[in-house]
């Protein structure tokens, strides 16, 4: 399989948001508890949490992480997270049947992430709440003091505001499924109010309104118009969520999956673009795709179990084990994010832990990598810069959810800080090498400095407590010369590759 490529040093697609590498956790089953926390257990700091987690977390280099849901945030009471641990009530999560201890609430969750030095991005309930309670706690967390709320937060030993520039207007409002599900013209005005609110205690923080929670929504993409034409101007992002899955056991209809995610993106766009038009505004609405990843291993069963349990605390809830399909699949799709970063420019893994995440941790035993950790961290710390234009020639196939799909999928940033021109490759074909020529004009004097490959594995290989099998290692075959990459990419792999330019 012959391909030929070409990038071109003045062919620039956008300046690349870091958080296109966000990540999201829920209070939701082992996320939190004996996911990040789990005080007793051997790694624990002096705060509870797990040293090995967090160990793991740092290396993916999080930009930020969003918090505290998801389903869970639209029934939650944020003052139940706050003071004496030992006064905090148990309450009924009502979004995933399960109880709540609250013994970590925002002030704890804070201390974890600013420790990572990841910032956050929080949800305010807009399901059973509204306005006055997303003005409290946004107060609690971002003024400084004189205040009662502020003043509380100073009582509970947080003397320096938080100063959260990053709010999520509810979650997935268009969902039958939410509590306190509205309808889009009710939801829109809501968060119009509720960011208008907002952004006076916390000037030049970004809203974040939600927008369809998949691209398979009844509501979809009207919901998105509906929305944005009641609050297009006091808000900066749209949400997008979906998830992934091979139940078919397709699996290059399941890498195609891809391709339709790019007509979500190009959909939604168009409709941020006429109710720009349409209201005549000056600012621009941007995406947030804040939460997506594979689920499907498990889903099924999990469904039946969580709506029939009798309300544990913080039961093991879907917890998938990612394969070498699934590694090659999120490849892919971060690969289509750095394309589409033009107008996505936040992107959060769902979720970080335990919870449908790239790391595992047993209750009282080890964590480990997934399968699907590599192409996000190697994503997130290479991925940066600029992302430069691709064109590929070479063989397509066409499948139940595309037509044209490239085998050869390619994404490429530009670093000019670091130097650098990483190349990001996957070959989704089952059996054929590809022979690949990329031209890299305007970087005649590239040398490659890196290589490294994940590939060889059998597709259902999965990575688990002391077998990570699925890592990437270095590779060989590809090289350059004469301002020209070329070598074989063999078939079922992924390829980072970073040029000194």
């Amino acid at each position: 399989m012959r391909v030929s490529a070409a990038i071109h040093r003045a062919f620039e697609i956008s300046e690349i948001d870091d958080r296109l590498y966000a990540a999201f956790i829920e209070h939701m089953g082992r996320a939190i508890y004996s996911g990040i926390y789990e005080p007793g257990h051997p790694e624990a700091d002096a705060n509870g949490f797990r040293r090995d987690v967090a160990g793991l977390v740092r290396d993916l280099k999080i930009p930020a992480i969003r918090y505290p849901g998801g389903n869970f945030v639209s029934a939650y009471n944020w003052e139940d997270g706050i003071g004496p641990k030992e006064d905090r009530p148990t309450r009924l999560d009502l979004a995933w049947r399960s109880k709540e201890s609250n013994q970590v609430g925002i002030n704890e969750f804070a201390t974890w992430a600013n420790e990572l030095g990841i910032d956050m991005m929080l949800a305010v309930n807009l399901g059973s709440r509204g306005i006055s309670d997303a003005r409290n706690f946004a107060e609690y967390v971002n003024h400084p003091s004189g205040t009662y709320w502020s003043d509380l937060r100073r009582s509970h030993g947080v003397e320096q505001p938080y100063n959260v520039k990053m709010w999520c207007l509810g979650n997935e409002m268009d969902g039958p499924w939410q509590i306190g599900h509205k309808e889009a013209k009710e939801y829109g005005r809501l968060a119009d109010e509720t960011a208008k609110a907002l952004r006076q205690l916390t000037p030049g923080a970004e809203m974040i309104v939600c927008g369809s929670s998949n691209n398979e929504m009844p509501t979809y993409p009207d919901w998105e118009r509906g929305v944005l034409e009641e609050c297009y101007e006091n808000v900066d992002y749209i949400s997008l969520h979906n998830y992934y899955g091979n139940s078919s056991r397709d699996t290059l209809n399941f890498f195609g999956k891809v391709e339709e995610t790019g007509r979500y993106i190009q959909a939604i766009s168009g409709v941020i673009d006429f109710v720009k038009a349409k209201k005549r505004a000056k600012n621009d609405v941007h995406i947030c795709f804040d939460e997506w990843n594979v689920w499907y291993h498990d889903r099924e069963e999990d469904s039946r179990r969580w709506r029939t349990w009798d309300w544990p605390e913080a039961p093991a809830l879907l917890e998938e084990s990612y394969t070498f399909e699934d590694t090659l699949f999120v490849a892919c799709l971060l690969n289509e994010f750095i394309r589409r970063s033009d107008r996505v420019k936040i992107a959060c893994i769902a979720q970080l832990v335990n919870v449908i995440a790239p790391i595992r941790a047993e209750a009282g035993g080890p964590a480990w990598r997934q399968s699907i950790y590599w192409p996000y961290q190697l994503a997130s710390l290479y991925g940066r810069g600029r992302a430069l234009r691709v064109s590929v020639d070479g063989p397509t196939y066409d499948c139940k959810v595309a037509d044209d799909v490239a085998y050869l999928d390619v994404a490429a940033t530009h670093d000019t800080q670091a130097g650098t021109v990483t190349l990001f490759i996957v070959n989704r074909h089952l059996t054929e090498a590809a022979d690949l020529r990329m031209a890299l004009t305007g970087f005649e004097n590239a040398r490659l400095a890196e290589h490294q490959v994940i590939e060889g594995h059998d597709l259902m290989t999965r990575n688990g407590p002391g077998q990570e099998t699925i890592a990437p290692v270095p590779g060989k075959g590809l090289a350059v010369e004469d301002g020209t990459l070329g070598g074989a990419i063999a078939p079922l792999s992924y390829h980072v590759l970073r040029l000194r330019v």
